[in-house]
């Protein structure tokens, strides 16, 4: 009999806990990932960027509107490409190849980064959270805000539509979703 209470016991506290850990998972705000199919954000746009997928060269995601937003990253931020020029408008073309990893390479060290590796992971991208200002609408969910890029050559601007997604103009002004699953941008 005490057996069957000792067992009864450890079942209730682990049921307990399982249902502890359920209600503090779905209580945690969602985050962006690249599971999710955009480069998405909610709520503060300032830490939106650093919770993102993995851009790279030959990666799951290496051709798609994601990589696209990147280049227009290192566009603003006049990276260095390949031939030693500052990557240019002609580059973002949404394929992430070896211009582009020379180019996030170039950045990571000219941002003095911990890793540089070419690799666009959660630090690089999460670095360029701070260089967006909000220029209207709204941070709320469900609410669509308008930011600006500010990088050391250029600026772009960019919208976080109702569904937390992030817009962009491509090379062309053709305005993309910046997403890991599409690859419309030219």
């Amino acid at each position: 009999m005490r057996n069957r209470s000792t067992r009864t016991r450890i079942m209730a506290a682990l049921a307990g806990a399982l249902a502890a850990t359920t209600l503090a998972v779905s209580a945690t705000p969602a985050a962006a990932k690249a599971s999710d199919g955009y480069v998405r954000g909610y709520d503060t746009y300032a830490d939106d960027w650093g919770d993102e997928g993995v851009l790279k060269y030959n990666g799951t995601y290496s051709r798609s509107n994601a990589v696209c937003l990147w280049q227009k990253i290192l566009w603003a931020e006049g990276a260095t490409e390949l031939d030693g020029t500052p990557f240019d408008a002609a580059d973002i073309d949404g394929v992430f190849g070896r211009n582009t990893e020379l180019a996030t390479s170039s950045l990571q060290g000219r941002w003095n980064m911990d890793y540089v590796d070419g690799i666009v992971g959660t630090s690089t991208f999460g670095r360029t959270d701070a260089k967006l200002g909000a220029t209207g609408g709204s941070d709320g969910r469900g609410r669509t805000l308008y930011l600006t890029y500010f990088g050391a050559r250029h600026t772009f601007d960019l919208t976080r539509d109702t569904e937390g997604r992030y817009r962009f103009p491509d090379r062309n002004g053709n305005w993309q979703t910046a997403g890991y699953n599409t690859w419309t941008c030219s």
